[in-house]
């Protein structure tokens, strides 16, 4: 095993921390990971942030379950769109998009570098979401109510993202519910868990049909992943993990605008 394996190794450790003292955004860091360290290629680097995404969120979910936390008609009415916009994207958007997507004389971008120039994009707006922190709450008691035309969009919206990025999302997710559907903030978070491990784990189906999935490696990597989450759950108990949410938006936006550098100076 090599330093950059073990750095990548190390690197899925840390999202699972990430996630769980934070409560999300870890998976934010699998691509770079992957891509960068571990020499993964983009496209399947997406495919296998979906998976881990998934699995991570869903041992999530299960915790917020237990606890009575989760608005399943909420979440249901919100993942439908999002899971069937997110196995459109991996099944088909994302094999249909051309090796050389521009070419300007010796400048070209290539379907790899548009991929990660979108995710580089993605990355810079989670960051300020992270940075502001400034989400409107709806209090306790608050009677759920559903635009469902807005969520139908916003579902279809996240779907397609998190099919392209294989990112989960929840910057976007969480604002939804509370603004669109009027769940408390806690019940916000907990249910958007559910929402993303629906939506990537289907998602991730689109692709077992398009590539050839290395499952030891996969398996390997989330297992770690799981790992990292209950060792932020249990720092969480030492850790305020809103006060670390800010410094990790800063990190984000960092290296949203490395991965564009680089990926324009090949």
């Amino acid at each position: 095993m090599d330093i950059n394996q073990i750095f990548g190794y190390l690197g899925a450790l840390l999202i699972g921390i990430v996630l769980g003292l934070i409560g999300g955004g870890g998976s934010i860091l699998t691509v770079p990971i992957l891509v960068y360290l571990l020499f993964v290629n983009p496209v399947t680097a997406t495919a296998y942030s979906l998976f881990v995404v998934g699995v991570s969120s869903l041992v999530g979910a299960i915790r917020n379950i237990q606890k009575g936390l989760v608005d399943f008609k909420t979440a249901i009415v919100f993942a439908v769109p999002a899971f069937i916009a997110v196995y459109i994207a991996r099944k088909y958007l994302v094999p249909a998009i051309p090796e050389t997507v521009f070419t300007a004389g010796d400048f070209s971008i290539t379907k790899n570098i548009a991929i990660m120039l979108f995710f580089a994009i993605v990355m810079l707006v989670a960051s300020i979401s992270m940075i502001r922190n400034k989400r409107a709450d709806s209090p306790e008691e608050t009677v759920i109510t559903y635009n469902y035309p807005l969520i139908i969009i916003e579902g279809l919206l996240v779907g397609i993202i998190t099919g392209i990025v294989g990112a989960g999302g929840g910057f976007l997710i969480i604002p939804a519910l509370v603004l669109l559907a009027k769940l408390p903030m806690k019940k916000a978070v907990a249910t958007s868990l559910l929402i993303i491990a629906i939506k990537s784990l289907i998602g991730f189906i689109g692709d077992v049909e398009n590539l050839e999935i290395d499952w030891s490696f996969l398996l390997l990597f989330t297992s770690i992943s799981i790992i990292g989450i209950f060792l932020g759950i249990y720092l969480s108990n030492f850790i305020e993990g809103k006060k670390l949410k800010k410094g990790f938006g800063w990190f984000v936006l960092v290296m949203g605008v490395y991965i564009i550098f680089k990926e324009l100076s090949k």
